[in-house]
């Protein structure tokens, strides 16, 4: 199997290619020019292994939750990059690719987070399943930090920058959480993981079909909303 994936929606900007005899990534934490750095990234994993576009079999694209132009551009380029050869997409989530990170250093469960903005978070727990990697404890949800109810299934290991933004979370009964963790990002590496069990599952999509993430529809507080968010944390 030989899946590419990448993943522009959060600070990290990251680009992997799975291969029979290896796995080679790239993951720089930019901030800002995920689209200038993007392709020139997928250019050197793609020298790196010796192999082209064409020579593939498919695309792991990040489809979110994350920063909404972050997540436009990682869902663009993938598709950009399907179409031009023929390749199919598969979908994998940020909390996913966060999940999987934990589960691969030996949790049996992880709650991903990564801190949403505007006083909230993006949030999922996952089981460790043989067979697909993980398996998603409910739907990923977004909201206010202090209102998340961790599932009964618990111990879930914390995982993700959202740790790191609202210390509410690390008391969560159910919840471990070590301080390396509340660094996390999604890396790539795991989105092409994953992407390949889905594509040999038959998951495979039209470059079409690959939709966004974004779990809300609102980018910005206003300023009656940030006035009342900065008095809430006093």
């Amino acid at each position: 199997m030989r899946m590419l994936a990448l993943d522009t929606s959060t600070e990290a900007c990251s680009v992997a290619l799975l291969t029979d005899t290896g796995l080679f990534g790239i993951s720089e934490e930019v901030g800002r020019g995920h689209a200038e750095r993007i392709l020139g990234m997928v250019d050197a994993v793609l020298r790196e292994a010796g192999l082209v576009l064409g020579m593939l079999d498919g695309i792991a694209a990040s489809i979110g939750p994350g920063a909404f132009t972050g997540v436009r551009i990682s869902v663009s380029v993938a598709q950009g990059l399907a179409f031009g050869a023929q390749l199919p997409v598969v979908a994998v989530t940020t909390l996913e690719a966060l999940a999987l990170q934990a589960i691969r250093g030996g949790a049996d469960q992880a709650m991903a987070c990564l801190d949403a903005r505007m006083g909230e978070i993006y949030w999922g727990c996952f089981t460790a399943d043989p067979e697909r990697g993980l398996l998603a404890c409910g739907t990923a949800a977004v909201g206010a930090a202090a209102e998340v109810i961790v599932p009964f299934t618990g111990p879930f290991h914390g995982i993700g920058r959202g740790f790191g933004a609202y210390p509410v979370l690390r008391a969560l009964p159910g919840v471990i959480v070590t301080a390396g963790a509340c660094a996390a990002l999604p890396d790539a590496r795991d989105m092409a993981r994953l992407g390949a069990i889905r594509l040999d599952a038959g998951e495979g999509l039209d470059p079409a079909e690959l939709t966004p993430m974004y779990l809300r529809d609102k980018v910005a507080l206003t300023e009656a909303e940030r006035s009342a968010a900065k008095q809430a944390l006093q």
